[in-house]
């Protein structure tokens, strides 16, 4: 497990959580209304706060980050937290690595009705009015 190419695919997802919550990330429930970059980036962060040997560290990075969430020096700065916590902590690097979507894997879905899926065993209907028979 590369702890650097894991904490630089993460970055970009904190970083979307740190600029839709700011440090309230650290401790934010699930938001539906969420996006799923912002969704998996909050997961992330808490999942990395929760180990109490990068806590301090993580959390101030986030701190940072929230103030100026464009400021490329800060996102930099989070980024080697989080590769210092993958670094110590290989089972934790693998649980990350986990979450990050298949290389490649790409959805975007928007507007009224729109529908992104990777794997779909059912019906999908955003019709209004819609009969479905099975």
């Amino acid at each position: 497990m590369d702890a650097l190419a894991v904490a630089t695919e993460v970055t970009p997802y904190i970083t979307a959580a740190v600029t839709a919550y700011g440090t309230a990330v650290l401790t934010r429930t699930t938001d539906t209304a969420a996006d799923a970059t912002v969704s998996l980036g909050r997961r992330i962060v808490q999942r990395l706060w929760r180990r109490e040997e990068s806590r301090e560290a993580i959390e101030g990075a986030v701190s940072n980050l929230a103030e100026v969430p464009d400021d490329e020096d800060f996102q930099a700065l989070l980024r080697a937290h989080i590769k210092r916590a993958l670094l110590d902590d290989p089972a934790l690097a693998t649980e990350i690595a986990r979450l990050l979507p298949a290389a490649g894997a790409s959805f975007n879905a928007s507007g009224a009705g729109a529908v992104a899926v990777q794997h779909n065993s059912g019906i999908i209907s955003t019709g209004s009015g819609a009969d479905i028979q099975r």
